[in-house]
């Protein structure tokens, strides 16, 4: 059983920055290390859209392999903290359009996947 739960969001100006965070449950804390970890969205009459993705820390990809998708790229950076099994997602010069609840997501193979309750992140003026 793995608990998520996101941490950070807020009402933010357009051209600031939020840290979203994102720690599981100290019963993921031997399975949090291969899990790949996503950030995803969504927005009042959207889809979900995957935001950015982690790929497990290990001796040949060090922390992770990282994607983004492409209406972030250059302001948003995701990173992972194995030894205390939390996520962050670094949110700079965000846009109104950035708008949306924002979710956890843990894909830990045939361990299970697994989302966290969301967090919301409102950019306007």
């Amino acid at each position: 059983q793995v608990q998520l739960v996101e941490s950070g969001g807020g009402l933010v100006q357009p051209g600031n920055s939020l840290r979203l965070s994102c720690v599981a449950s100290r019963s993921a804390r031997s399975m949090f290390s291969i899990c790949t970890m996503t950030w995803w969205r969504q927005a009042p009459g959207k889809q979900r859209e995957l935001v950015a993705t982690i790929t497990r820390g290990d001796s040949t990809t060090g922390g992770g392999v990282t994607n983004y998708t492409d209406s972030v790229k250059g302001r948003f950076a995701i990173s992972r903290d194995n030894a205390k099994n939390a996520v962050h997602l670094q949110m700079n010069r965000l846009k109104p359009e950035d708008t949306a609840v924002y979710y956890c997501n843990a894909d830990c193979s045939w361990m299970g996947n697994y989302w966290g309750q969301g967090t919301q992140v409102t950019v306007s003026s």
